[in-house]
């Protein structure tokens, strides 16, 4: 756990930190590999095996669907555009009341953003079902850049605004080397959180 005595704003990943669920990222992954398949002229099952691929051969930067997409040839617009109708948060996911808690006393002591590679509309639906919609200072999605994280030069910008030294903004997000590595290099706190369980490690900061 990373000392938290300095922190005065906390940056969120949203999809695999505030929430997780398999249904919802399946949804997210077929509609990507349709795209995918549409691009290369095959199957939607080949899309998907050209996809992973890309994926790993990427590793070493994350290996993010956006990055596996535009190496196939596909855009970062089309690819959201794709999510943003193909995919329905809407009746798969639900409020978790600790989430809500936990945010709520945060907020009342740190200025809470978000910063997704997801697109703003999806984000909205997404924040909207599971309750958190109104709880961030600030929502930064992949259409503020255009460049999916890990990207040095987004990442600055988003610090900039923020407006604190790095050493006073801690990131929490599901990805070490999407979400974490490079604030961690640029001198923020991180805190890796994949589950709710430890996620709600953050109510250390509320003592």
């Amino acid at each position: 756990m990373p000392s938290f005595a300095r922190i005065r704003a906390i940056v969120f990943d949203l999809d695999g930190t505030l929430y997780q669920s398999d249904q919802l990222g399946e949804e997210v992954n077929l509609a990507a590999c349709r795209y995918a398949a549409d691009l290369q002229d095959v199957s939607v099952e080949e899309g998907f095996t050209r996809i992973e691929s890309e994926r790993i051969r990427q590793k070493e930067s994350g290996g993010t669907l956006s990055k596996a997409i535009e190496a196939l040839g596909g855009t970062l617009q089309e690819l959201h555009q794709r999510l943003s109708d193909e995919v329905h948060p809407e009746g798969v996911l639900a409020p978790d009341p600790r989430v809500l808690k936990l945010l709520q006393d945060l907020g009342a002591r740190y200025e809470l953003v978000i910063y997704t590679n997801n697109n703003r509309a999806l984000s909205a639906r997404i924040m909207k079902e599971i309750g958190v919609y109104g709880m961030f200072a600030r929502t930064y999605t992949i259409q503020d850049f255009w460049r999916p994280k890990p990207d040095r030069d987004a990442l600055s910008t988003i610090l900039k605004e923020i407006g604190h030294p790095p050493e006073e903004v801690l990131f929490v997000g599901d990805r070490y080397d999407v979400d974490l590595r490079l604030p961690r290099e640029l001198g923020c706190p991180v805190l890796e959180s994949q589950t709710i369980e430890e996620l709600l490690q953050l109510r250390e900061l509320c003592k």
